[in-house]
């Protein structure tokens, strides 16, 4: 529902107004019916809340009160003149302009006339014979971009003479308090009549300068500030100043901001008898004061409940406390509103959600927790029995104030039938499960510490002995990933009985190697047994292999090792191939024996003039590993002399 200034709108027999969905539509806005403050009544069977406040205001601006002319008014040359404007009644913000004599003729601003956009008033400091004739107010209406002209108000001039020169006199000046808005633009209008025309200037009282948003328009005559943030505030001086002397005028420029929320309160469901404490704050300036409503109605302290600034306690909670609360925070220049549900339960115990288990294993010498978690309001007292009898704290038993029952070591006497019994005023409820006391599972077999070579099998075993009541997996990690035994069924497979967990690996490779975990998991614990698989096999391809040095006969190789896959290298052989040979063959070299800590050798008996590759392979304790990349084709030197019809000597 919706109020109009307080007054609740009968939509029944108000045919311009209608809801939708909750919001308010009027047709054919009238402004003596539809102005002032709305705000919406939203209910339901859990409470009431208001929104905030909404305040419809028209534009308007009247016509000026006919008259033929206005009195003229007569001024000496030299003297300083006013022209009041007097806008009609209006509603919205207004812009001022004059009409000299005809339009579109419109007065100039400039250091010697000033039109005030505060009062609509135009100021002459200095008249001119120039200035002489009918001067027309025109006011606009921002809003509704409506304008209205006033009648012409003569200027003429006395025929006694000039003025002399006198000081300055202010007759335009800001209010000694101005309240300004977070980031508003703030305009500040400073105007003086004198002869000399008087020169206007700014300055902050507390000596601190301008930043660059300040500027001054008008010749000076407004000071605006853009952006307007706390540190703008203070006292500003305006000063007006000719040969004849000064004139100042000084107000003071306050922040003020509209309330907003620092914390508000949440939804609370509370038992009966609990006690309740909200707390909203909200920042704001000047500081906002609170007050709190209960289903749309003012909240007052009394008896249970306590107000004090933002915060609201109630005692011992009934019933009547369910509701729809807001805590309101206001100042001058808004106001902010928070909501929260407070429901107030009130309900006997029940096991509902919570039953205990109906049976709990637990291993002999743990601890066990059995859990009394029923759904009350107010909370239930708990009471324990074992079988029929009431069970006692002691060294072992321990009674938590949750509701909760300890067990410490405990053994197969404590084995047997446990029932939570919780009760509150409005009535009783219990819950039963059996505890079941089983031995400790033991590992019998664990998987050991192996090497293996590539492409071999293994079973890495893992077997157990427990209790026969215990329900027992068995599952086996990799290097910290648990093993897919249906997507790397090639290699991986379980093996063994009921008790048993082993792990067969089949055609093992190189990237099989690594810590291997059995995990085994009962209804009570969780154990496991790890080993590490070292898996060896031939080295892999030496690298790099590259002619340092090359004569008629010899040439000069160096190479860089390979992975040694598990087991250290023991030595290389050199093989070398030519466009006259038939595959890759060995040759002599110096070292006869290459071992596995030398990365260079001499290979000898060649022949000259030869185009040769060569390649580097090598041994470990599990046999020949892969050959390396062949080196770049080099060519031997050519010989003064050639002994030799063979290309070079072939080992077998």
């Amino acid at each position: 529902i919706w109020s109009l200034n307080g007054t609740l709108i009968d939509l029944g027999s108000d045919y311009r107004r209608h809801m939708s969905g909750g919001n308010l539509i009027v047709n054919r806005l009238d402004r003596d019916q539809d102005t002032g403050i709305y705000q919406c009544t939203a209910f339901n069977t859990w409470g009431t809340i208001l929104s905030s406040r909404a305040t419809l205001k028209f534009a308007y601006l009247d016509n000026f009160k006919t008259q033929t002319t206005r009195s003229a008014v007569s001024v000496r040359e030299g003297q300083g003149v006013v022209l009041l404007c007097g806008p009609p009644m209006h509603s919205g913000e207004l812009t001022f302009a004059w009409i000299f004599n005809e339009y579109p003729y419109f007065v100039q601003q400039d250091s010697r006339r000033f039109i005030s956009q505060e009062t609509g008033s135009l100021y002459i400091a200095k008249v001119e014979p120039s200035d002489v004739g009918n001067y027309t107010c025109v006011v606009n209406n921002s809003i509704t971009k409506g304008k209205v002209l006033s009648s012409p108000t003569p200027l003429v001039l006395r025929n006694d003479g000039a003025m002399g020169e006198y000081e300055p006199k202010i007759e335009v000046h800001f209010p000694d308090t101005v309240p300004a808005a977070k980031g508003s633009t703030v305009k500040l209008e400073c105007f003086a009549l004198g002869n000399p025309v008087p020169e206007i200037s700014w300055r902050r009282t507390s000596g601190v300068p301008f930043p660059s948003k300040v500027k001054m328009k008008n010749s000076n005559a407004v000071l605006e500030i853009q952006n307007f943030q706390q540190e703008d505030t203070g006292t500003y001086e305006c000063v007006a100043e000719n040969s004849r002397g000064k004139n100042a005028a000084r107000g003071r420029i306050s922040f003020h901001a509209k309330p907003h929320w620092l914390q508000t309160m949440i939804d609370g469901a509370l038992s009966i008898e609990e006690n309740l404490f909200w707390e909203c704050k909200a920042n704001g300036k000047p500081k906002p004061s609170y007050s709190w409503l209960k289903n749309g109605d003012n909240l007052m302290a009394e008896g249970r409940r306590q107000i004090e600034n933002g915060a609201l306690s109630i005692a011992a909670l009934n019933l009547s406390d369910t509701g729809m609360y807001q805590c309101v925070a206001e100042n001058k220049h808004g106001i902010i509103y928070s909501s929260a549900e407070l429901m107030v339960l009130a309900s006997p115990p029940s096991f509902s959600k919570n039953p205990l288990k109906a049976l709990l294993k637990a291993r002999s010498g743990s601890d066990v927790a059995l859990e009394c978690k029923p759904q009350a309001s107010p909370r239930a007292i708990s009471l324990w029995k074992k079988g029929n009898e009431i069970v006692q704290r002691n060294e072992r038993i321990t009674l938590l104030p949750n509701g909760t029952l300890k067990i410490a070591n405990v053994t197969r006497r404590d084995a047997g039938s446990y029932t939570c019994i919780a009760k509150n005023p409005f009535g009783t409820a219990s819950t039963t499960g059996r505890l079941f006391i089983t031995e400790p599972t033991r590992i019998t077999q664990r998987p050991a510490n192996m090497e293996i070579i590539v492409g071999e099998s293994i079973v890495l075993p893992c077997q157990i002995a427990s209790d026969p009541a215990l329900d027992v997996s068995f599952s086996w990690a990799f290097n910290g990933q648990l093993i897919d035994f249906h997507g790397d069924a090639d290699h991986f497979d379980r093996v063994g009985g009921s008790i048993s967990g082993d792990l067969m690996i089949r055609n093992i490779q190189l990237n099989h190697g690594g810590k291997y975990v059995c995990v085994i998991n009962t209804d009570v614990e969780s154990l496991s047994a790890s080993a590490i698989l070292v898996v060896k096999g031939p080295p892999g391809p030496p690298d790099t292999v590259a002619v340092e040095e090359i004569t008629d006969s010899t040439a000069q190789l160096s190479w860089k090792p390979g992975r040694d896959n598990g087991s250290p290298i023991t030595g290389y052989i050199i093989q070398a191939r030519t466009p006259f040979t038939v595959g890759w063959q060995a040759v002599d070299t110096v070292p006869e024996e290459i071992n596995g800590n030398t990365l260079t050798a001499t290979v000898v008996g060649l022949n000259a003039w030869v185009e040769y590759e060569f390649r580097v392979v090598a041994r470990n304790s599990v046999g020949m590993g892969e050959p390396s990349p062949a080196s770049a084709k080099t060519r031997t030197e050519d010989a003064s002399e050639c002994h030799s019809s063979t290309l070079f000597k072939i080992h077998m």
